[in-house]
């Protein structure tokens, strides 16, 4: 279901309350999170943000490996997230990420899908770019390219930051995920896993993680959260 263009938050959540079940495609291995409470009543409120233009000469085919160290602060509407980029865990993924952070590509995307206890993810800029979203596919969209697997050579643990995938090879993209506690690694470094490239970590703002995956989902087997959580901007800097 393709909603009507809109910028407005309260359309937003009256939007996704008719979302019974989303699931990603682009996606890391099933999870069964704690049972989510039901949401108080009312809802809480989402805090403010305004939308930045759409993102103009991002890649179009997948971009060059990148081998060395930035800092890339993922601004949202709950916070800022500081990733530290390390491309030698995962060239490919590193490049992508840092060449769409840097054109602008993640600039008002949702966060699409919350697991408790194991990542967020988000970067699906063809389904789930506010203000005109399709909550029915978000999580399935990529940017026409893809890029080649890395190899995984260190360990998941509580805020690595990590490139989301089909179980297809190659198949990352623009979709990422943080991952939110240390045992998600029994489940994302399993010996039968599909690879999801390690490019980076958070070093600031796991709170702000937090508060994004404590939100309320949506329907009984939905990891959509019911109250937006906004990518506004990426700033990216490098040593």
């Amino acid at each position: 279901m393709t909603l009507a263009r809109t910028s407005s938050a309260p359309h937003f959540l009256a939007a996704l309350g008719l979302v019974a079940s989303i699931f990603a495609a682009c996606s890391v291995p099933t999870a069964v999170p704690t049972p989510s409470p039901s949401p108080a009543s009312p809802m809480p409120a989402a805090p403010s943000f305004t939308l930045g233009p759409d993102p103009t000469g991002c890649p179009t085919s997948a971009p060059a490996a990148f081998s060395d160290k930035a800092t890339v602060v993922v601004h949202t509407n709950f916070g800022d997230i500081t990733v530290k980029v390390d491309g030698s865990l995962g060239p490919n993924a590193a490049g992508a990420f840092i060449a769409l952070a840097r054109c602008g590509y993640y600039d008002n995307i949702l966060v699409h899908r919350v697991v408790t206890r194991f990542v967020i993810q988000a970067g699906d800029g063809q389904y789930g770019r506010l203000p005109s979203f399709t909550p029915s596919k978000m999580g399935q969209g990529g940017p026409g390219w893809t890029i080649t697997d890395d190899k995984v050579t260190t360990k998941y643990v509580r805020g690595t930051v990590a490139m989301a995938r089909t179980s297809a090879a190659n198949s990352g993209s623009t979709q990422f995920f943080i991952v939110l506690d240390d045992t998600a690694a029994t489940s994302l470094g399993a010996s039968d896993a599909d690879n999801y490239a390690i490019f980076g970590s958070v070093t600031s703002g796991m709170d702000v993680v937090d508060r994004i995956a404590a939100l309320p989902l949506g329907g009984d087997s939905s990891s959509m959260p019911l109250i937006p959580a906004v990518i506004t901007g990426t700033t990216v800097t490098t040593p």
